[in-house]
C-alpha cells in the first residue's frame, strides 16, 4: 500500500475509509467497553490497597488508570448509543423518506417552527454522524491530557525530590535551580491551561506569542503533545468540534458533581467513622473482609465476637510505620533509602556481598522489630498488655506484625482494645491511641 499522503491513490483510499469509519468504531468501542468494565475494578482494588500501604507512587499510577478508564468508559457509552440512534435513523429514513411538514396538518406558526429547528432528517443524520465521529476521536484525545496533566506533576516532585532536597547538593545550588525550575513549571502549566481553554488564544497576538513560543515548545515535550498534536489542531479547525469541546468540559464537571452527591439520613451517625467504643467499623474485623476490595484497617482482630482463650491482633505494614522507626533508632535508617519505585534487574554478580548483606539484615530485622514492639504497647480495658509482636502475612498475603493475648482471666461481654503508639516528633515524644476496637468475649 502507498503511503505517500500525496499520492492520489493514497487519499482516495482514505476518502473510502472514511465512509466505512463507522463499523471500525462500533467494532472498537465494543471491545474497548468490555475489556473497560472488566479493568475497572481490579484497578480499583489495587488502588485501595495501594492507599492502605502508603504507596505514593503506585496510587498515582493506578489513579491516572481509573480516570483514563471513567473518560473511555463515559466517552465510548455515549458513541455506541448515538451510534445506534443514527442507524435507527437510516433505517427510519429507507422507510419514510424525509419530513413531510405539510402532510402532518400543524398551524403555520408550527410547521414554519419545526422548519426551522429541524430543516430536513437529512440534516438531523448528518449532524448525528459529525457528533459521534467526532466524540469517537475526542475519547482517545482526553487520554493523553489526562496523561500530560500527570507528567507534569511528576516533573513537579522529581523537582522537589532530586534537586531541593537533594543533601548532596549545596543550599543555593538545591534551593535556586529547584525553585527557578519549579516556577518555570508551574507558570508554564497555567499558560499553557489558560492557552488550552481559550483554544490557543495565546497565539494570536504577535507579542505575547513571541513569549508564550519557547514555554509553547518546552510543555510540547513535557505534555508529549507530538504524540497527538495533529488532532487537537484538526479539532480547532473546525466549528463543530470546537463546539463540541466547549461542551464536553461543563458535562464532566457535572458528572464529578453528580458522583459526589450522597444522601445523608442522620445528623450524627456514619457508616464509615472509625472504631471506637461505640461504633464498630468492619475493616478491623477480619471475617468481615468480604470483598476483593476490603483491606483491614491500621489493626484488625478476627472478629467482633471472640470465643478462643486468645486474642489475635494484627497490624498491617506500612511506610509511615517504617519512618517512625527510624525516627526511634536513627542507626537503622540506611545511607540509600531503597524505599519506592525500583527494578528488579541486578547488574552485579558479587555473591560474597549478597551473603555479607544477608547476614547483616537479619541482624538489622532483629533490632527492627524490637523498636516496633517498644513503640507499640497494647490495653484491654484499663489493663496494659504485654506483647510480642513477630512478622507476618495475613488475610489477602499482606505483610504486618502480628501477636496473640491471653484472655484466660478476662471476663465474659463488652471489651475495648487500645492499640497504642509512641510517637516522635523531633525531641517531643506522644503516646498516641492508633486504634479503638470493641469486641465480646464469651467462653465455650
Amino acid at each position: 500500500m502507498n503511503n505517500d499522503y500525496k499520492s492520489p491513490a493514497f487519499k482516495k483510499l482514505l476518502d473510502s475509509l472514511q465512509q466505512q469509519s463507522w463499523e471500525l468504531e462500533l467494532i472498537i468501542s465494543g471491545f474497548a467497553i468490555f475489556g473497560l468494565f472488566t479493568a475497572y475494578e481490579p484497578l480499583k482494588i489495587e488502588m485501595i490497597d495501594a492507599e492502605n500501604n502508603g504507596q505514593i507512587y503506585s496510587i498515582v499510577v493506578y489513579l491516572v488508570l481509573l480516570l483514563a478508564c471513567s473518560i473511555l468508559l463515559f466517552n465510548l457509552l455515549l458513541h455506541v448509543i448515538l451510534r445506534g440512534l443514527w442507524i435507527g435513523a437510516l433505517g427510519l429514513r429507507y422507510v419514510s423518506g424525509d419530513i413531510e411538514f405539510d402532510k402532518l396538518k400543524y398551524t403555520e406558526q408550527f410547521k414554519n417552527y419545526l422548519r426551522k429547528k429541524i430543516v430536513s432528517f437529512d440534516r438531523y443524520i448528518g449532524n448525528l454522524e459529525n457528533y459521534c465521529s467526532i466524540l469517537f476521536a475526542i475519547s482517545f484525545l482526553l487520554i493523553f491530557y489526562v496523561l500530560a496533566f500527570t507528567v507534569v506533576i511528576i516533573c513537579i516532585v522529581l523537582i522537589a525530590n532530586l534537586i531541593i532536597n537533594n543533601d548532596s547538593l549545596p543550599d543555593w545550588l538545591s534551593n535556586g535551580l529547584g525553585i527557578t525550575l519549579i516556577i518555570f513549571v508551574c507558570f508554564g502549566m497555567f499558560l499553557t491551561f489558560i492557552d488550552f481553554i481559550t483554544q490557543g488564544l495565546l497565539k494570536k497576538n504577535k507579542w505575547i506569542a513571541k513569549f508564550y513560543f519557547p514555554i509553547y515548545w518546552v510543555f510540547s515535550f513535557l505534555t508529549l503533545s507530538f504524540l497527538y498534536r495533529p488532532l487537537v489542531y484538526n479539532f480547532l479547525d473546525n466549528k463543530f468540534g470546537k463546539r463540541l469541546i466547549l461542551w464536553l468540559t461543563p458535562v464532566y464537571i457535572l458528572i464529578l458533581m453528580i458522583t459526589s452527591v450522597e444522601y445523608r439520613n442522620s445528623n450524627y451517625l456514619d457508616k464509615d467513622q472509625s472504631s471506637s467504643s461505640i461504633f464498630a467499623n468492619k475493616k478491623n474485623y477480619f471475617d468481615m473482609l468480604d470483598e476483593d476490595a476490603d483491606f483491614p484497617g491500621e489493626v484488625a482482630i478476627p472478629s467482633k465476637t471472640i470465643t478462643k482463650n486468645h486474642l489475635q491482633v494484627f497490624i498491617p505494614f506500612s511506610e509511615s510505620i517504617e519512618t517512625q522507626i527510624f525516627r526511634f533508632k536513627e542507626s537503622l535508617e540506611p545511607e540509600d533509602d531503597k524505599r519506592g519505585l525500583t527494578s528488579g534487574i541486578e547488574f552485579s554478580s558479587d555473591w560474597e556481598d549478597k551473603l555479607q548483606t544477608q547476614k547483616q539484615r537479619d541482624s538489622v530485622r532483629k533490632i527492627y522489630l524490637e523498636t516496633f514492639n517498644k513503640m507499640y504497647s497494647l490495653q484491654i480495658d484499663s489493663t496494659v498488655i504485654s506483647s510480642d509482636f513477630i512478622l507476618t502475612t495475613e488475610i489477602k498475603n499482606i505483610l504486618g506484625f502480628e501477636t496473640f493475648i491471653k484472655l484466660d482471666s478476662l471476663k465474659e461481654g463488652k471489651h475495648i482494645l487500645k492499640v497504642k503508639r509512641l510517637q516522635k516528633k523531633k525531641d517531643t515524644i506522644t503516646n498516641v491511641t492508633r486504634e479503638v476496637i470493641p469486641f465480646w468475649h464469651f467462653k465455650k
